[in-house]
């Protein structure tokens, strides 16, 4: 009996130190382009910029962020950050959200003037 509860005791305190660690990552906020990851930086589509990152993501592209050289792909279901990047496609934002190769998790996106 003494060793399950020390199995159980084990398990509870490695659970918590995951918990721990993932509240500890920070969000980052990155101002950049709204594209796709498709075209990145460089649009293929005859047209603006816009209409070609609305083009491509309409065909299962997904968003993406230029940022100088960098382009990150963006993962939101967020109804409300989905239609920010649709009206912003190949304008100017604000992405707030934690970056793991070169992919970021969003949190919020905001028009940036």
């Amino acid at each position: 009996m003494k060793s399950r509860g020390s199995a159980i005791l084990f398990t509870t305190a490695t659970a918590l130190a995951l918990t721990v660690s993932a509240f500890a990552a920070k969000a980052s906020t990155y101002t950049g382009t709204v594209s796709d990851s498709m075209c990145g930086a460089k649009h293929a589509m005859p047209g603006d910029d816009a209409g070609c990152t609305r083009g491509c993501v309409s065909k299962g592209s997904k968003y993406a962020l230029v940022v100088g050289d960098k382009v990150y792909t963006l993962e939101t279901s967020d109804k409300k950050s989905l239609d920010t990047l649709y009206q912003q496609a190949g304008a100017k934002v604000t992405v707030t959200g934690m970056e793991k190769d070169n992919t970021i998790t969003v949190s919020s996106v905001k028009a940036t003037r």
